[in-house]
C-alpha cells in the first residue's frame, strides 16, 4: 500500500522536484535510524543508475546515513539486482538502489532493501516514513560516532560471477549472436560483458551513457532500436533490460517481441520438467494475459495472481513457496537465486532452454496465443481514487464488464509509480476490448477535467 512517501517501488518522482538533496538527506537519516539494530559497526549499500541527479541523491544520503552513525559502501553504476545480492553478501544492514527504472532521466527514485535483500514491507516503509517528518536532531552520532563513506572497486566482477552460477556448470552461449539493449542504464557494463564471457558473440546498443539518455528510445520499453539492430546483425535473439536492469523482454530472430508471461511460460514448462518447481505454479500479477493462464493450465500448473508490484509477487512466492514469478512487464524472480527482479538472470534462464533445446528462439520463446490485452493511460492531477469512484466513472466500468461478461477481464487501477489511472482489458473480441476500454478512459478524463 502506498504511504505518504513510498508508492509501489520505493520513493520516485521529478529529480529536484519530489526527489530533492533534502529529502535524501532525511531518507538517509530516517532509515539508518531504522536498521541500526545491535551495537556492532552498522553499514549501508548504495547503488544507482546513470541519470545525472544520481549525484545529488547519493551524495545527500551519504550524508544522511554518515550524520546517524552508518558507515557507506558506495557501488556506483549496478543493477538493482546486484545491490539486493550485495546488500546479503556484504553483510550490511540496509542497501539502496537510486533509481526511477524505466522512466525518463528526468526522474529518479530512492529504493530500498533490508539486511536480507528483500525490499521493505510496509510496516517498515511506515516506520521510516514516520521519521522523515520527525525532528531527529536528538537521534545524531556524536562527533567521534559519525560514519565514513569509500567506494567499492570489485562490484561488477562480484555481479557478474554471481550471475554466471545461475547457470549450470558446463552451460555455454557459443555460437548465439546477441543483441544487448542496456537502455542506457545501469547494467551498460555488466550485461554485455556476463555474455561474452559465457561465450556469446555480444553487439550491444544502449552502452553509452551521459547522464540524460537513459530510456530514450532504448530499453524495454523502447524496443524499436532493439528490433531493428536483431534484424540487421541476423542475430538469434535481443535482450532489453531497462535503466535498472530489473526487467527484460525479448525480441526473436524473426523480430518479434516476447513480453514478460510469454518468457514466464519458457522457464516454468522448462523448470517443471527437470523437477525445479518447487511449487506446480507460477505467481503473477492481475495484469499477466489469461492466455499464459491457460497455457499452465494445460501443463498441469496454476497461476497465482497479485496486486501489480514485483514485491507483492514476492511476497506471495515466500509465503506460499513458490520459486518462479514475474510479471508481464518483464520482472522475473528466480527466489532459488534472487530477493528481486532480475532480467540478465532472466535472459540467462531463456538463453539456456535456447541453447539446450537446439531450436531458433521464435519456436521456443512463443508458448501460447496472448488474447487481445488494451492497456491505456489517463493523466490525472488529483486523487485517482475519488476519479475511479465517481457515480459517472462507475456506471461506465459497470457497463463494460457487463458487456465483457465472461469473455474477457477489465483491470482500473491507479498507477504506483506515474502520476496515471491504468485502464487493461483483455478478451477474445479485440475490437469490443478497445471499445470498452476508450469509454472508460473517455469517462476517467471527462472526470478529471471537470
Amino acid at each position: 500500500m502506498a504511504g505518504k512517501y513510498f508508492g509501489t517501488d520505493g520513493i520516485r518522482g521529478r529529480a529536484n522536484g519530489v526527489i530533492t538533496p533534502e529529502l535524501a538527506l532525511k531518507v538517509g537519516q530516517a532509515a539508518g535510524l531504522a536498521f541500526q539494530r545491535g551495537e556492532h559497526r552498522h553499514r549501508v549499500v548504495i547503488g544507482k543508475d546513470t541519470r545525472l541527479s544520481g549525484y545529488m541523491i547519493e551524495y545527500a544520503l551519504v550524508g544522511g546515513f554518515t550524520s546517524v552513525g552508518m558507515d557507506v559502501l558506495l557501488l556506483g553504476p549496478v543493477p538493482t539486482p546486484a545491490v539486493a545480492m550485495l546488500t546479503r553478501s556484504m553483510r550490511a544492514d540496509l542497501g539502496v538502489m537510486i533509481s526511477a527504472s524505466h522512466n525518463a532521466y528526468e526522474d529518479n527514485g530512492i529504493k530500498l532493501f533490508g539486511p536480507d535483500g528483500y525490499k521493505l514491507s510496509d510496516e517498515i516503509e511506515h516506520a521510516i516514513e514516520a521519521l522523515i517528518d520527525k525532528d531527529v536532531s536528538r537521534k545524531l552520532s556524536k562527533s567521534r560516532d559519525l560514519g565514513r563513506a569509500r567506494r567499492v572497486d570489485d562490484v561488477r566482477a562480484r555481479y557478474i560471477e554471481f550471475a554466471k552460477r545461475t547457470l549450470p556448470r558446463n552451460m555455454s552461449f557459443e555460437g548465439l549472436r546477441i543483441v544487448v539493449d542496456c537502455a542506457n542504464g545501469a547494467a551498460y557494463k555488466v550485461a554485455p560483458e556476463a555474455l561474452w564471457e559465457l561465450g556469446a558473440e555480444v553487439f550491444a546498443i544502449g552502452v553509452e551513457p551521459d547522464g540524460f539518455n537513459i530510456n530514450r528510445d532504448v530499453g524495454s520499453t523502447a524496443p524499436d532500436a532493439l528490433v531493428k539492430k536483431v534484424r540487421e546483425m541476423r542475430a538469434d535473439i535481443g535482450i532489453a533490460l531497462d535503466g535498472d536492469a530489473d526487467r527484460v523482454l525479448i525480441v526473436d530472430d524473426r523480430g518479434r517481441i516476447v513480453d514478460g508471461d510469454q518468457l514466464m511460460a519458457v522457464i516454468a514448462q522448462s523448470w517443471k520438467n527437470d523437477a525445479r518447481l518447487s511449487k506446480p505454479g507460477v505467481v503473477a500479477t492481475i495484469m499477466s494475459n489469461l492466455g499464459l493462464e491457460r497455457f499452465l493450465e494445460s501443463i498441469g500448473l496454476s497461476l497465482a495472481r497479485t496486486a501489480v508490484g514485483d514485491r507483492y509477487v514476492l511476497e506471495h512466492m515466500r509465503e506460499h513457496g513458490f520459486n518462479l514469478g514475474g510479471e508481464q512487464s518483464g520482472h522475473i524472480i528466480f527466489s532459488d537465486f534472487t530477493t528481486t527482479g532480475d532480467g540478465l538472470l532472466a535472459a540467462m534462464q531463456v538463453l539456456s532452454v535456447v541453447k539446450r533445446m537446439g531450436r531458433p528462439v521464435s519456436e521456443v520463446c512463443h508458448m501460447f496465443e496472448p488474447l487481445p490485452q488494451i492497456l491505456k493511460n489517463v493523466r490525472v492531477t488529483h486523487s485517482a481514487k475519488a476519479l475511479t469512484s465517481s457515480e459517472g466513472v462507475v456506471h461506465v466500468i459497470e457497463n463494460a464488464k457487463r458487456r465483457l461478461g465472461q469473455r474477457g477481464r477489465l483491470i482500473i487501477r491507479p498507477s504506483g509509480t506515474e502520476p496515471v489511472i491504468r485502464v487493461m482489458g483483455e478478451g477474445d473480441d479485440r475490437d469490443l476490448v478497445e471499445q470498452l476500454v476508450d469509454d472508460i478512459c473517455a469517462a476517467l478524463s471527462a472526470k478529471a477535467a471537470a
